[in-house]
C-alpha cells in the first residue's frame, strides 16, 4: 500500500468535477473512498464512523 498526496487527490476530485460539469446528468453523483488503516481491526473496534462533503 501506498499513501495518496492531497495534490493527487484533489486532482482526481477536480477530474470528476469537469467530467460532472461537462456532461450533467439527472441524479446526485456520488464517490465512494476506501481507506486502510494500520493495527485497526474494523470488526473488533468501532471507532471510525461518518461521511465527508
Amino acid at each position: 500500500m501506498s499513501k495518496v498526496s492531497r495534490e493527487s487527490l484533489n486532482e482526481a476530485i477536480a477530474e470528476v468535477l469537469k467530467g460532472s460539469a461537462e456532461k450533467p446528468r439527472k441524479f446526485r453523483e456520488t464517490i465512494e473512498l476506501q481507506i486502510g488503516l494500520k493495527n485497526y481491526d474494523p470488526q473488533k473496534d468501532k471507532r471510525f464512523s461518518g461521511s465527508i462533503r
